[in-house]
């Protein structure tokens, strides 16, 4: 009886934590004028964890008119950016292992796309946030305001 009461518990608060978690999607293009068609993105506050789908909607290959979406506090981006910029193509334009880095995609050329998934854990509610684009050179235009 205790063992079955056990279970039935266990069972439940398995099921809790699955209705609990919540990926929110989020969509942003980037075409071969080095623009995003974003300047702002917002997470929901009830999500768990965020999906940021990159879609290169121009036609220029990734050694050209390459892009990438990379979430950074705001006081970190452009020196990530900076930093990136000796990195190379293989590393996404982004030193790696940086701590500074909260999420990112890999880089992607004309009519392709990507995805990187991230919990909001890793942000804090309200926090100034800046999404950007490492290819160098392009973060002076290609940024926006990340909102949680």
């Amino acid at each position: 009886m205790i063992k079955q009461l056990f279970v039935g518990v266990a069972l439940m608060l398995a099921a809790d934590l699955a209705m609990a978690a919540k990926t929110c999607p989020l969509a942003i293009e980037g075409n071969d004028l080095m623009k995003y068609n974003l300047t702002e993105m917002k997470v929901a506050a009830d999500c768990t964890d965020v999906e940021v789908t990159l879609k290169h909607v121009g036609k220029l290959a990734k050694a050209t008119m390459g892009h990438n979406w990379v979430l950074a506090k705001t006081a970190d981006y452009a020196a990530i950016a900076n930093a990136g910029m000796g990195a190379g193509l293989d590393k996404d334009y982004l030193p790696p292992s940086d701590k500074r880095v909260i999420a990112h995609t890999k880089v992607v050329g004309g009519g392709e796309s990507t995805a990187v998934k991230f919990p909001v854990s890793k942000l804090t509610k309200g926090g100034d946030y800046t999404f950007f684009c490492s290819f160098p050179g392009h973060y002076g235009l290609m940024r926006g305001k990340f909102i949680y």
